[in-house]
């Protein structure tokens, strides 16, 4: 059994209440698919320096953020940022600008749990997270 840190427990957990309904796996997709949308917007600058975006949006389909709501956990932002930070830290990525991810509802997800994009913004606040267009 792999030792897992305090905001993985947190992650796991968060991810049995939300996505109990479906598969056991869809927290590890999700993550995954965070770590994914960094890695493929990481650009070299040097050696020593590659720039990842800093701004995360994730939308959920809409029963998963009811799920959420129900049980009163609005942290689940800074649970992600967490995980990503310590991926980025793992892989010696330099952000963009402060870390973020900003986790809204969406009735539109292509595959029916949710959707991760990312962006670099030089100052992020939560009121600037924007629904990303629709394709």
């Amino acid at each position: 059994m792999s030792t897992l840190t305090g905001v993985e427990r947190a992650l796991e957990r968060f991810g049995q209440r939300m996505f109990g309904q479906i598969r056991d796996k869809e927290p590890v997709e999700l993550v995954d698919a965070l770590r994914r949308e960094c890695d493929s917007h990481a650009i070299v600058c040097s050696e020593s320096r590659v720039v990842v975006p800093n701004a995360y949006d994730v939308e959920l389909a809409e029963f998963a953020h009811e799920e959420l709501e129900r049980n009163g956990d609005d942290r689940i932002d800074q649970v992600l940022t967490d995980t990503l930070a310590r991926h980025g830290e793992h892989k010696g990525y330099e952000w963009a600008g402060p870390l973020a991810v900003h986790v809204t509802k969406s009735r539109h997800v292509p595959n029916g749990r949710f959707r991760v994009a990312s962006r670099v913004m030089p100052n992020v606040r939560a009121d600037a997270f924007q629904p990303p267009a629709s394709a």
